[in-house]
């Protein structure tokens, strides 16, 4: 059994947390949603911390609580990642990285989770002495130390300032693509669920309010009322070529390619592209003579009212990939837009 069940149902002094989750047992999971929704509440009965009046929590086939039994926290061989870090300010990286191994009872090298965090020269440094992303780069390496079947990570950003939190991310995309580990990631940031879920849950007052692979959901036609101005689709592609002329790199994926500015990724590398509904304009014949380059055949799937009456939200399929288009009314009434119809997409670079 290579999935997750979650079935929780814990009273909150302002809601009930009642959600009832079936998840792969890999990639990393993002629970996301506003602050005091209740994500934190299920990582921690995940976790053992805390135990739902109703609750299974079945991990791979490993039962860890139903009715009948409850596995304490010390047992149920969880990773947990808070906010600060909280490592041991007594012990120096190597101390923190070793008391996890010894508590875990195996005899597991720590080398895997020193190069996969990059801290093989912190390793002798004090805890007070580490900026806060090193922190809790350690503290995620601390966390793989102990051998868990799970990896559960609670807005481990949220504490770093941004420029801190862009030299974490790489590493944490790393751990997707190398550690054969499922994790579950709470976060309020979109950006950070974007760029690392493969599946997401959408919590709102304790509910699920959506769930499903994540470009699925970020694409929605209804994102706008659960976004906001940030609503935007997920494409997967590759590098297809570098303009060096222009410093620009052509990103391809199902559908077509976009032209983006180049950041020094190389040809055949693959690239998540989040792209915001605000940025994509629709046109009915092919444009020409646009200062836009980007320019993607695509069919009208569906509309929505946006957020404000003023605006409509746009869904168009390009192949097998989907873009949102967020536009006025007063455009889409006077484009006659319409499902099936065929339009172009013109994407910003």
């Amino acid at each position: 059994m290579n999935d997750m069940h979650l079935r929780i149902v814990l009273p909150r002094q302002a809601f009930t947390v009642d959600v009832d989750l079936h998840l792969p047992a890999q990639g990393i999971t993002g629970i996301f949603g506003a602050s005091g929704s209740g994500k934190t509440s299920i990582l921690r009965c995940v976790a053992g911390l805390e135990r739902a009046r109703r609750g299974i929590v079945r991990i791979a086939g490993e039962t860890w609580q139903d009715d009948e039994a409850f596995v304490p926290a010390w047992q149920r061989r969880t990773g947990y990642v808070f906010q600060d870090a909280a490592l041991f300010v007594h012990l120096d990286v190597r101390g923190n990285l070793e008391f996890a191994r010894k508590r875990s009872g195996t005899n597991a090298s720590l080398d895997a989770a020193i190069e996969l965090l990059g801290i093989a020269a912190l390793l002798d440094r004090m805890p007070h002495t580490l900026s806060g992303g090193e922190k809790q780069r350690v503290a995620i390496a601390r966390a793989i130390a102990s051998a868990p079947r799970l990896l559960l990570l609670d807005e481990p950003l949220a504490a770093v300032d941004i420029a801190r939190r862009n030299d974490i991310l790489p590493w944490l995309l790393r751990l997707r693509g190398e550690l054969q580990l499922p994790m579950l990631y709470v976060t309020h940031s979109l950006d950070e669920v974007a760029r690392l879920a493969d599946t997401i849950v959408l919590l709102g007052q304790g509910r699920v309010l959506a769930t499903g692979a994540a470009r699925d959901v970020l694409s929605r036609i209804d994102a706008s009322a659960m976004f906001g101005d940030d609503a935007g689709a997920l494409l997967e592609g590759a590098v297809a070529e570098r303009d060096e002329r222009w410093q620009l790199a052509r990103i391809a994926f199902d559908g077509g390619s976009l032209w983006l500015r180049d950041t020094g990724l190389t040809v055949g590398r693959t690239a998540r592209l989040r792209v915001l509904a605000r940025d994509v304009s629709v046109a009915t014949v092919e444009p020409h003579g646009s200062s836009i380059q980007n320019i993607l055949p695509a069919v009208v799937e569906a509309c929505a009212p946006d957020a404000h009456p003023s605006q409509v939200m746009v869904r168009l399929r390009c192949g097998g990939s989907v873009l949102l288009a967020r536009v006025t009314a007063r455009a889409a009434d006077s484009l006659a837009l319409a499902p099936g119809q065929r339009a172009w997409a013109q994407v910003k670079s």
